[in-house]
Formats: C-alpha cells, sequence, structure tokens
C-alpha cells in the first residue's frame, strides 16, 4: 500500500485522548504513554494520511536499535483521538523526504 503524497505539518495536535484499541496496542507493544505524548507534542515529521486522519512520526533508540514510531491519530475532533499507535525499523519506508 502506498501512502498518498500529502502535504506535511510540524505543529502538535494539542488535546487528545487515547482510544481504547490505542492503549491496548501499547502496552502489547511497549510503546509508553510518555514515548507518545513525546511524538505527539514534537513530532518529527506529521503526515495527512486521509482528510481527518494524521500520523505524527520520530526517529527514536529502542533497545539500542533505531525505530520509527507511529502514532496515528483522527484530528477532525475533539478531542483528536489517537487510533493506533506502533514501531517499525522500516523508516526509509515511511520517513518522507523533504523536496
Amino acid at each position: 500500500m502506498t501512502i498518498p503524497d500529502f502535504p506535511m505539518q510540524s505543529k502538535p495536535a494539542g488535546e487528545h485522548i487515547i482510544t481504547e484499541h490505542a492503549a491496548f496496542e501499547m502496552e502489547r507493544r511497549k510503546i509508553s504513554r510518555e514515548l507518545v505524548r513525546s511524538v505527539i507534542s514534537n513530532p518529527e515529521q506529521r503526515i495527512m494520511i486521509r482528510k481527518g486522519r494524521e500520523v505524527f512520526q520520530s526517529r527514536i533508540q529502542m533497545e539500542g536499535k533505531p525505530y520509527l514510531i507511529r502514532v496515528f491519530i483522527d484530528i477532525d475532533r475533539v478531542p483528536a483521538e489517537v487510533v493506533t499507535v506502533y514501531r517499525t525499523h522500516k523508516i526509509e519506508k515511511y520517513w518522507r523526504q523533504i523536496p
């Protein structure tokens, strides 16, 4: 699946809640709320996936290895809703080079 090439933004999401599903996945994937909050408040990249949904992502070191933390947020509601979170070592696949 390819991600549409929407413009990147850099401002934080502001007030948000973590859905039950996202909380479950965070626990299962051993990703802390603190890390998720950090990515949301200061994302390296913010990419629109579709109208109303964006992915906030940042590169981190975890367990001595480089990962990309991806936080999917429905921004079309107040407060915004974190719908899922995951980490991947496939940084090049998802990282956007700014032209």
